[in-house]
């Protein structure tokens, strides 16, 4: 038996996505951008999921772009904001613990002469919205922050945020490929110019994903060629990927909030479940902040967390750091919120997903306890040893 607890990496294709994207496969294969009559049923079928993604986020359909993913459009908001002013005079502004789909574009451009600020997160792993304004110049163009971390689970102030850069003319970028299909994500509630989708976190394949541009704005494409998108994104139109991503939209529209309710019962029931299991109090890290309803990254005290999931490979998780010949790698989130190197070598990331049951709760409680039994004995047992040699 597998219980999969990682879907902050990927979730599965839900079945009706898999079934609204099969026809595009087959009888509905033409070019949408051709004329004639095979092209009319593949065109149709792209406004109608730009419409379905556009309600989710409560946006026009005019303001979604289609992308190959989330890490598309980060980079085409980030790049095609910066890429339109001079490198020398130009500012961008990240946090210290994105994801390296917008770590690595920032570096890029800082590479090619922007200048950049990343600004620090608290233990608890949130933005303080007054340093980001702090750290704004005159030269500043873009303020890029995730919406929710994809480790820890922790919201950001988006809103808080967008208010101070637009009071300084800044545009406001976000992230939200971890909190779509978990949380209500409005563009208009949150405040920002830009949002970036990544379709396989919503139940629809990889590969696929969107960028939200307001209205009015104007962006260098990522990539050129024909008029594709409103000559904001050359390619031919991936109809039954697009597609897909659209009923991915339909269907969380239809199931949230209950699902986000669902996911954080279960969330809290699988932390009590593995007090209750170890007898210990376990820190959580992100706990002192809103989180996303399906994220629990906790630290099992003396183990490593790739040890404990290789004890009971029938779960499927994350860790938070890597360990090799005794030395501890921390990801860069857990290295953002300064978690003890000790701490995080036994953090473990638990992320449940739409079809995550009491009983898969009930049985990885189970499981994740009697290898952490198993584990922290021995552990004490060698430091015993040692002690007395």
């Amino acid at each position: 038996m597998t219980i999969y607890l990682d879907h902050n990496a990927t979730t599965p294709v839900a079945p009706s996505v898999t079934e609204a994207m099969l026809p595009y496969f087959g009888e509905h294969f033409g070019n949408p951008s051709s004329d004639h009559s095979v092209a009319q049923a593949p065109r149709a079928a792209i406004a109608r999921a730009r419409g379905q993604l556009a309600q989710l986020l409560g946006a026009g359909d005019e303001e979604m772009i289609f992308t190959s993913g989330g890490s598309e459009a980060n980079n085409m908001a980030l790049k095609g904001v910066m890429f339109q002013h001079p490198p020398a005079s130009t500012h961008l502004v990240i946090s210290n613990f994105e994801h390296p789909a917008t770590i690595q574009p920032a570096l890029f451009l800082e590479r090619m002469g922007y200048q950049l600020t990343r600004v620090p997160v608290n233990a608890a792993g949130v933005v303080d919205p007054q340093q980001v304004a702090d750290a704004l110049r005159p030269t500043t163009r873009l303020v890029s922050i995730m919406h929710a971390n994809n480790e820890i689970g922790t919201l950001q102030p988006i809103r808080e945020i967008a208010d101070l850069c637009h009071s300084r003319d800044v545009l406001v970028h976000s992230d939200a490929a971890q909190s779509m299909g978990k949380l209500a994500v409005k563009v208009d509630q949150l405040g920002v110019d830009m949002l970036s989708i990544a379709g396989h976190k919503m139940y629809a394949p990889k590969g696929v994903g969107a960028l939200y541009l307001r209205s009015g704005l104007q962006l260098e494409p990522l990539i050129h060629g024909a008029n594709h998108e409103g000559g904001r994104r050359a390619g031919t139109e991936n109809t039954a990927y697009w597609v897909g991503l659209g009923e991915a939209a339909r269907r969380a529209e239809q199931q949230l909030p209950q699902a986000g309710d669902q996911l954080g019962r279960l969330r809290d029931l699988l932390l009590e479940l593995l007090e209750s299991e170890t007898g210990r109090q376990l820190s959580v890290n992100g706990a002192a902040a809103d989180r996303l309803p399906n994220t629990l990254s906790v630290n099992f005290p003396e183990v490593i967390g790739s040890e404990l999931l290789a004890r009971t490979d029938q779960i499927c998780a994350s860790t938070g750091a890597a360990c090799h010949s005794g030395e501890t790698r921390l990801s860069d989130t857990l290295l953002a919120i300064g978690l003890d190197p000790e701490q995080a070598r036994g953090t473990v990331r638990l992320s449940l997903g739409w079809s995550t049951s009491q009983d898969d709760v009930t049985t990885a409680a189970r499981m994740l306890a009697a290898a952490w039994r198993e584990l922290s004995s021995g552990n004490l047992s060698d430091s015993s040893q040692a002690d007395d040699g």
